[in-house]
């Protein structure tokens, strides 16, 4: 029996990015789909579409409008067509008329504490936040909301309080930013696998589930050779 292709996918996404929690759920669902076949370890990596985001934040509908100025339209017409491809991966995608976006710079110090400590519940994390976010409509800047996720997500609830109050991991945070911007990373999702292969946008779980397949025979190719 070949044993499975172990592959490192490093995720690259923010939690107020609707296309990362479509290109997230896809992910998954063609991971499943090999099981047996590869054996991946997602790596969560920071990228903040808002870095400058103000704590109050701010109405979600004027600052889609005004940062890629559009109309009101066609912002509509862009939130079901979200809506519609989340809905096929089972997330409810809510955002709409009301909807707020927040600063997440604290989710991702939040994030890179977790993927420290246990991947798995760092990922559970994530998928949390980006519920929380786009599926209930929660401020996911406020700290007692980022405390609580954490806890439900299987992660010490007093040390996910400090780890906000202290300020800790910002300056690692940062750097990681830095670290994929630098390698040419400027909008999101991206999906990196073993360091070269790069998988852009939110693509459905067909597209994720062909690429891995191909890369992950590449590497039992490189196996085979070195063997």
């Amino acid at each position: 029996m070949t044993a499975p292709a172990p592959l490192r996918i490093d995720f690259v996404s923010d939690v107020a990015c609707p296309w990362c929690a479509v290109g997230l759920a896809s992910l998954r669902q063609a991971l499943a789909r090999l099981d047996g076949e590869v054996r991946a370890q997602i790596h969560l990596q920071p990228f903040e579409l808002n870095p400058q985001m103000a704590a109050e934040g701010e109405d979600a509908g004027e600052h889609i409008m005004r940062k890629y100025g559009i109309d009101a339209a066609r912002m509509d017409a862009n939130r079901a067509a979200i809506r519609e491809r989340a809905a096929a991966l089972g997330f409810a995608y809510n955002v709409g008329r009301g909807s707020r976006v927040w600063n997440t710079f604290d989710a991702h110090r939040l994030l890179h504490w977790a993927g420290l400590r246990d991947s798995a519940r760092a990922l559970a994390l994530k998928e949390a936040l980006l519920r929380a976010y786009f599926s209930d409509g929660e401020n996911v800047s406020d700290r007692e909301v980022l405390v609580r996720i954490a806890a439900a997500a299987g992660l010490d609830a007093g040390e996910a309080r400090r780890v906000l109050d202290d300020g800790a991991y910002a300056d690692e945070v940062r750097a990681q930013e830095r670290r994929f911007q630098q390698a040419g990373i400027h909008s999101v999702p991206a999906t990196i696998v073993n360091g070269t292969h790069l998988i852009s946008g939110g693509q459905p779980p067909e597209v994720f589930e062909r690429a891995l397949r191909e890369i992950a025979g590449t590497v039992a190719g490189e196996g085979s050779v070195r063997g």
